[in-house]
């Protein structure tokens, strides 16, 4: 029996949390998982604590019994999906701390191993992958696929990012083969923009700019502009792979305000640059191609901080 199986089954008490901001592998690991063990003791208690998750999301089975809120309450296993660091779940870290047992699930390759348990697979796609891994296929139910399938997607930018591979395409297969309906997930979850989300890009568009001979691409939004055409950070996904495509881009660069003082720093590169190395240097992480942080100070100082570390690569 493995470690995963053997504490699900001696745990009475089962929550799962994921990273701050929430995407689609962090979403569909986290009602995946929740799904596969109720599907297997319908008993357990299991819940699932993240941020605001967004509305293209909330077809997926238990998405609308997600806590929003941390609680006083104390588990027995606790699981920790989708984050390379602490940082990743503050939100929710002190619960975490009260757990009898916290199992982490990851597939970041800036993760040095959290918990009693861990297991991280920095070759998978999307901790989605990791628990396709983990799970017997035979014994997914088609509401556990499409979450799990939702999650690849995102990760893999549609099966088009590097971090595809021949295994992440079978397990895609096994579970289209549940009767997953490939199209809806990938134009609903994926490609569908709200009215504001296309502000938000055009408004990042019209704030970017070329730099180091147009091998990088930096864009950022403030605070003014998304109060101006009433965005939130739910908003902005898929706003840093838009200018990852601009031809002769090697790196791509997006700000926004976390905080009056703080910015959200999301990275992407095409075939040379570790932007991961990047991350880790101001406590962040995430994948070589495909990595983030928070910094501090004005939008003109972390762009210059970061296209100077980027052009030492280049």
């Amino acid at each position: 029996m493995s470690h995963f199986t053997k504490q699900i089954h001696s745990a009475k008490t089962i929550a799962i949390t994921g990273h701050i901001h929430p995407d689609g592998d962090c979403i569909g690991s986290c009602l995946g998982l929740r799904q596969y063990i109720l599907d297997h003791d319908p008993n357990k208690q299991v819940d699932v604590y993240l941020e605001s998750v967004p509305a293209e999301f909330l077809f997926l089975k238990g998405a609308e019994n997600i806590f929003l809120e941390p609680q006083d309450k104390e588990y027995d296993l606790f699981f920790v999906l989708d984050c390379s660091s602490v940082d990743r779940f503050v939100p929710f870290a002190d619960m975490v701390d009260k757990a009898k047992i916290l199992f982490c699930i990851d597939h970041h390759i800036s993760n040095q191993g959290l918990g009693d348990f861990c297991l991280v697979d920095p070759q998978a796609s999307a901790t989605c992958e990791v628990l396709c891994q983990i799970f017997d296929m035979n014994e997914i139910s088609l509401s556990c696929a499409e979450c799990l399938y939702t999650g690849i997607v995102h990760d893999t930018g549609v099966f088009k990012h590097s971090n595809t591979t021949k295994a992440t395409m079978t397990y895609a297969g096994n579970l289209l083969e549940k009767g997953v309906n490939c199209s809806k997930i990938i134009d609903e979850t994926f490609y569908q923009k709200t009215f504001v989300q296309n502000l938000a890009l055009g408004k990042a568009l019209l704030n970017s700019s070329l730099e180091v001979d147009g091998q990088i691409i930096v864009s950022f939004l403030t605070q003014e502009n998304l109060t101006e055409i009433s965005a939130s950070s739910a908003d902005l996904n898929g706003i840093i792979d838009q200018l990852r495509i601009t031809k002769g881009v090697e790196t791509a660069v997006f700000l926004y305000p976390m905080t009056p003082e703080s910015y959200k720093v999301s990275m992407r590169s095409n075939t040379k640059v570790n932007v991961s190395s990047i991350a880790q240097e101001f406590q962040g992480g995430g994948h070589i191609r495909a990595a983030g942080c928070t910094m501090h100070g004005t939008i003109e100082d972390i762009k210059q901080q970061i296209i100077s570390r980027i052009q030492q690569q280049l």
